[in-house]
């Protein structure tokens, strides 16, 4: 009832908002006409704006403040102008200062936006949703990016080449930008106007000031652009670009006695390339051969106790590049029918060996080559292709007397089809995704393995009065095929468990060889003018539903309604500079109909006037079922949670600074707790040297923690127990820039986490309110321990007989991870790399301390080093 009234009062809100809405004002687009050089010489690049070819352009100037306090004067005002040619976009700034010598010159790598700066955004498509985006900084470091969904998404992944220079003067200082027009993407025409947006970043005071005003209740970013005139008879441009790259790679490690596989070092050479080829102006041919796609920084390091695989993002190029028209996402960010990391991953083939085997395994399928169709036309469609082709790859096992090789992956097919279609005056969008996997399965090792998957989805998005307004969603299909063993294993993986003792609406049937799911979402809601904010969204996912052979899906079997609903401030007020106030409450159910969570989320974000910020959280869990908690097992209750989560930091333009986190979650009667602290904090002596130590801790607490199941007599037994676990790491970050071409950074990771359980018991009430009435614990006579097997053995019926018994679940896991990096971009778009890598890992004593297991593990042990030279040169055709 109480769900009930929360959902009529929310409607009636909502109502009441639309109705009393009114047409938003339009803001009046700005336009600036630029002029082709023809004759004239083109300008040099070197931030003096002394060309004669800058005169035959007018100044364009009068920007206005966005942030803090939009639509009012800037403390310092700004002027560009812009020129082309066949070849190439010229744009320059002048920045005025009265104080020049207080211009702030912090040096970074690329894409390090730091300081005072200039930044140009241009919707080339003129699609009002995506753009392209060039900052560069008063000390010359630049920063580019590719614009999506309408100013939500920055991808500083996009690195293409392009020319710029700086200067400091006594009016300010200056910037001259060259671009060339195939980093671009645009139709062919006559004549063209694109999106523009000029913005400047004046740090003493964190101001931010724009060419064309765009209101803080704006809709979006991109779709309030000015307008970019003057672009006349612009030519297709036949971009070819060729990337080869030679690698060699040096690993050093502690010999290991007998095994031919750990001799003490491993030397290796590489060579690949990458091309690039525009088959027309707006659409792009990717192609890679035998691709280098190592990460210089390794992701970060995990303990996942729920047996849910874990999300990581995506570090390498070519999947990054026009990776929003691949997107298709629903319910989170995370759910998605393209996952790149699927492509290249660990081998999946299951091997059996021998105690006295030594085993040498790839540690990821060898990518064969990769093809890549996308970009965008004038007529608003978007395309996207991709084909990419894995190797067969083989676990190399040697006894002593001979070695033989064992086939771990088979070769694999990935391939994927995306469209997507703007009408409406670009106001809305209808599109369709198909993806398809294909490996040979043939071979014993790989019966777990789907042989083929294949999904499709439908999605679209209709904003109206002037984006205020939107409405959108997608519709999935998914269906995998296989052996009769591979479907009966995805039936009882952890993100479906048809094997689930309560559900009566699934069940495992070992005959099928085919599996077909759908999934979704819809949402609708108001996406601008004034300070409210509101939407909301229903999203699906059918038992059946399978994405996990070349997308992302964490668990299927839900339904969620979620509701949202916001105030943000639109100037400055009191003490604060801006804030902002969300309430979010959802609920799930399942596909039998039960209602397995109810979520109330209250947040709070603030920036103060002193340039402090700070967020403060709250949420509240009444009502919390788990189907998979038991993997496998009945449906689980946790007792009502509260949580508590709060973040602030101190002004960023000090050269010490620093924020922090404060975590808490408590289950009621203390049934369990998770407690948190993240802080960080960076010291900048100089421009060209910051330095960043960010350790964490958290302790996380449960008393009926799942540890294992166990047949007993004609049932399961699922065995949860007390959990203490304690996690402790600590990043530091160095980077020096000698020059804006030229970094060192050094990046390293020392992770430990132990957990210990103790008061074994077993689930007897799942669903019993208070927690102790779920589980039953064990007595002294039921339980023992063999510390020579670390095994614990159970006589459940305390007849003198062994019933079952369980592995000694403790662990104390310890990781090192290290990276010194030599960058230099010896010319635009081409590189050279000098890495130096060190790592461990280790399994500690859980009952020693923390700090003990690092001293052991890793002070106390030798790392492996690896060493890597790689140099590119980009070849511009």
């Amino acid at each position: 009832m109480a769900l009930q009234r929360i959902k009529i009062l929310l409607t009636v809100f909502f109502s009441i908002q639309y109705c009393l809405a009114q047409e938003q004002s339009k803001i009046e687009k700005r336009s600036y006409t630029t002029k082709s050089l023809e004759n004239n010489k083109a300008p040099i690049i070197d931030g003096i704006l002394t060309d004669s070819s800058w005169d035959i352009v007018d100044w364009q100037t009068d920007f206005i403040e966005n942030l803090p306090d939009e639509n009012t004067a800037p403390t310092e005002q700004t002027k560009f102008k812009i020129l082309y040619d066949a070849k190439f976009l010229y744009v320059a700034f002048k920045c005025y200062d009265k104080e020049p010598e207080k211009i702030v010159k912090r040096l970074s790598r690329r894409d390090g936006f730091d300081g005072d700066f200039v930044e140009v955004n241009i919707d080339s498509y003129h699609d009002k949703r995506t753009g392209f985006s060039f900052t560069i900084s008063a000390s010359g470091v630049k920063s580019d990016e590719f614009i999506a969904d309408n100013g939500n998404n920055w991808d500083a992944s996009w690195n293409p080449i392009w020319y710029v220079k700086t200067n400091i003067d006594s009016e300010g200082w200056t910037a001259e930008m060259k671009i060339p027009l195939s980093q671009l993407k645009f139709s062919a025409g006559k004549d063209q106007i694109w999106g523009f947006q000029a913005t400047r970043r004046y740090f003493r005071k964190q101001e931010r000031s724009v060419w064309q005003r765009i209101p803080a209740d704006a809709p979006g970013w991109v779709s309030e652009f000015g307008n970019l005139e003057g672009l006349a008879n612009l030519k297709p441009q036949k971009q070819l670009e060729i990337q080869p790259y030679f690698l060699t790679q040096l690993d050093t490690y502690e010999q290991e006695n007998g095994n031919p596989f750990r001799d003490g070092e491993d030397l290796t050479l590489n060579a690949g390339l990458d091309a690039k080829i525009g088959v027309t102006n707006d659409l792009t041919l990717d192609l890679t051969i035998n691709p280098d796609f190592g990460q210089v920084e390794a992701d970060p390091a995990v303990i996942a106790l729920d047996g849910f695989q874990i999300f990581l993002q995506e570090r390498r190029p070519f999947f990054i590049e026009n990776k929003n028209i691949f997107d298709c996402n629903f319910g989170n960010n995370e759910d998605n029918l393209f996952y790149s990391r699927r492509i290249g991953r660990s081998p999946q083939g299951i091997i059996t060996t021998q105690k006295e085997d030594f085993i040498k395994r790839p540690q990821n399928t060898t990518i064969l080559g990769a093809a890549k169709f996308s970009g965008k036309t004038k007529n608003g469609w978007s395309l996207g292709i991709m084909e990419s082709v894995t190797a067969d790859e083989y676990v190399k096992i040697d006894n002593g007397q001979e070695r033989q090789e064992v086939h771990v992956e088979p070769l694999t097919n990935y391939f994927v089809g995306r469209v997507q279609k703007d009408f409406n005056d670009r106001n809305s969008f209808l599109g369709a995704i198909l993806t398809a996997t294909n490996r040979n399965t043939d071979e014993p090792q790989f019966l777990l393995l789907r042989k083929a998957a294949y999904t499709g989805g439908l999605d679209f998005k209709h904003n109206w009065k002037n984006r205020k307004y939107f409405i959108g969603g997608n519709v999935i299909l998914s269906h995998v095929l296989g052996s009769r063993e591979s479907i009966t294993n995805t039936q009882k993986e952890i993100s479906h468990l048809f094997q689930r003792a309560d559900a009566d609406y699934v069940s495992v049937d070992e005959s099928r060889t085919s599996l077909t799911g759908t999934g979704g979402k819809i949402e609708a809601g108001k996406a601008a003018e004034g300070h409210w904010r509101y939407n909301a969204t229903l999203t699906w996912r059918s038992p059946e539903l399978e994405l996990n052979d070349i997308g992302f899906l964490r668990q299927a079997d839900e339904i969620k309604q979620t509701f949202y609903v916001s105030y943000q401030s639109l100037k400055p007020f009191g003490i604060f500079r801006s804030g902002m106030v969300r309430l979010e409450p959802f609920v799930t159910y399942d596909f039998g109909g039960f209602h397995n969570r109810t979520y109330y989320d209250l947040l709070g974000k603030s920036e103060f006037k002193n340039y402090w910020w700070a967020n403060i959280g709250f949420s509240y869990k009444p009502r919390i079922y788990n189907n998979a908690y038991l993997q496998g097992g009945p449906k689980f209750r946790f007792s009502e949670e509260f949580v508590s989560y709060n973040t602030f930091g101190s002004d960023p333009r000090k050269k010490l600074r620093f924020q922090a986190g404060v975590f808490f979650a408590q289950g009621k009667n203390n049934s369990f707790s998770y407690k948190a602290i993240d802080p960080s904090v960076t010291y900048q002596p100089t421009n060209a040297l910051s330095i960043t130590l960010n350790p964490n801790f958290n302790v996380n607490q449960s008393k009926t923690q799942y540890v294992t199941q166990s047949n007993y007599e004609n049932g399961i037994r699922y065995i949860t127990s007390h959990l203490e676990q304690q996690t402790l790491s600590a990043s530091l970050r160095l980077n020096y820039s000698i020059n804006p071409n030229f970094t060192i950074q050094y990046y390293g990771q020392p992770f430990v986490s132990t957990g210990k359980y103790s008061d074994f018991n077993y689930v007897t009430n799942p669903r019993a309110a208070y927690f102790a009435d779920r589980v039953v614990t064990y007595n002294q006579k039921q339980i023992s321990f063999d510390s020579a097997t670390n095994i614990y053995n159970v006589d459940e019926n305390q007849n003198g007989t062994k019933d079952y018994s369980f592995r000694n679940p403790d662990f104390s896991f310890v990781q090192f991870r290290s990276n010194l990096v030599l960058r230099w971009e010896y010319i635009p778009g081409s590189e050279i790399y000098l890495v130096w890598s060190q790592g461990t890992n280790g399994s500690g004593n859980p009952m020693d301390d923390l700090f003990v297991n690092l001293d052991t593990q890793i002070l106390g042990k030798q790392p492996q080093n690896t060493f890597i030279f790689k140099m590119t040169y980009r070849f511009l055709l």
